[in-house]
């Protein structure tokens, strides 16, 4: 009789992941490589599937799988929408007993994958910004290219939650870098040189059905009369070294202060400095000041988007056995994305 499995994952590579019950009772996940590769079968128990070095889209899978048997509360559905930035909340009237199951805030933000063909190379972080109508997936430009690391990914791979009531419910969505040898994405220089900000357009037709995501837009970046404090708090939303919510797919938020003179170039450069402990991954995220706090009109997503996180800095003189790291961080002026989403 053939044998029961159950397929959690197909890569687009044809490599496959299934999970079936395995002689003693015990579930687990076999791994069937593609011809091509020339692999053989092999296959783990589900406890040690999971705890293993490399999490991927196949763990993703089985995590959405377990999710889904878990009984959905009644309370528990967004008012975020789909693929727009969350309606305002009501006091009264049918939705008033309606809860947000996340807040919009981290439905901002996605995981980002970088791929040679089908070799996974990084993860970094991401988020949405929109503008008349068209949708764009910010990061930052070393993400998309970096020379110096001979860093050259041919595609992106992002997570989109699915279903707004099942944040455990998620699909990963590829987005090409390249078309006939053309660079699709946009950035930027000034008289400082290179802004380490990217942004590539997503085709909505093409996203996966029901998906499900909260935006930023022009209206969500400082306005002239905004007032930026110096040490003023802030949040910086991303993937540190790939860490997040691995069964809601959602990011993880880092509270930092402002640590330049906000609106000033610093050192001649579009970016500004942050204080705030960060990983390798958060590279492309947003960094957001809350509305009220930077006397910004309240809106539906009640933050203001200051800026992109590029990466920590650190002096070369520093003595690594006696100086600690400076803690400190570069994030380029959110304005940016202005020019690079002009039609």
């Amino acid at each position: 009789m053939a044998e029961d499995l159950l397929e959690l994952y197909r890569s687009s590579n044809a490599d496959s992941w299934f999970l079936r019950r395995g002689d003693n009772g015990v579930p687990v996940v076999r791994h069937v490589p593609n011809a091509a590769s020339g692999g053989v079968v092999s296959e783990l128990p589900v406890s040690q599937f999971l705890t293993s070095n490399r999490f991927g889209p196949e763990h993703e899978a089985l995590l959405d799988l377990v999710a889904q048997l878990i009984p959905r509360g009644k309370s528990a559905s967004s008012s975020c929408g789909v693929g727009r930035s969350p309606p305002a909340r009501q006091e009264s009237g049918p939705d008033s007993g309606r809860k947000m199951a996340a807040d919009a805030l981290l439905l901002t933000a996605t995981r980002v994958c970088t791929f040679a063909q089908q070799r996974q190379l990084t993860n970094a972080s991401g988020f949405f910004f929109e503008r008349d109508e068209r949708l764009y997936l910010v990061t930052s430009r070393h993400v998309l290219i970096d020379e110096p690391s001979r860093h050259f990914p041919d595609r992106l791979e992002i997570e989109f939650h699915v279903d707004i009531e099942n944040l455990g419910a998620s699909k990963w969505f590829s987005i090409p870098l390249y078309a006939a040898g053309r660079a699709l994405w946009h950035q930027g220089s000034d008289t400082g040189g290179d802004i380490d900000v990217g942004v590539v357009e997503i085709t909505r037709d093409a996203l996966p059905p029901g998906a499900t995501f909260c935006v930023f837009g022009p209206e969500h970046l400082p306005r002239p009369s905004d007032v930026m404090p110096i040490g003023a708090s802030l949040l910086i939303v991303g993937f540190p070294l790939g860490f997040h919510d691995s069964l809601h797919h959602l990011p993880v938020v880092r509270q930092g202060v402002l640590a330049s003179a906000f609106g000033l170039r610093f050192q001649g450069k579009g970016c500004f400095i942050t204080d705030a402990r960060t990983h390798r991954g958060t590279s492309g995220a947003p960094v957001v000041m809350s509305a009220a706090a930077s006397e910004g009109t309240p809106c539906n997503l009640p933050w203001t988007l200051l800026g992109v996180h590029s990466s920590s800095i650190d002096m070369g003189s520093r003595d690594l056995h006696v100086d600690e790291s400076l803690g400190l961080n570069s994030a380029w002026y959110a304005d940016i994305l202005m020019t690079l989403t002009e039609s």
